[in-house]
């Protein structure tokens, strides 16, 4: 792997959310906080699954939060306050390798 980062420093945390509006405004106070370097918004998703005995498909929005693996549980304890959803996906991916620069960048958004 190439790249100037520390095995496991940097991880995404991916969520799952109802519209952009509701991705911008949780995106906006992680980054803020310094709890995210970055946060990706994906539109158009179209998610499948059971929800109280019935089979649901909806329109939603997929959030990749960039943060140091040092804030995870911070940043997941945050996004869970925030976060319209009763149940929502919070998965942590890691992130093995990256640019110097970036992550230099990165290095100086988040706390830590």
């Amino acid at each position: 792997m190439g790249g100037d980062t520390q095995e496991g420093e940097f991880v995404f945390i991916y969520t799952t959310l109802p519209s952009m509006a509701a991705a911008e405004a949780l995106s906006r106070v992680l980054v803020t906080e310094k709890l995210a370097a970055c946060v990706n918004i994906y539109p158009g998703l179209r998610s499948v699954y059971e929800w109280d005995g019935e089979v649901t498909v909806e329109a939603e929005v997929a959030g990749f939060i960039k943060t140091r693996a040092g804030l995870v549980d911070e940043a997941m304890a945050r996004l869970r306050e925030l976060h319209p959803y009763e149940v929502p996906a919070m998965l942590v991916l890691p992130i093995l390798a990256g640019n110097t620069d970036y992550l230099t960048w990165a290095r100086g958004q988040v706390k830590g």
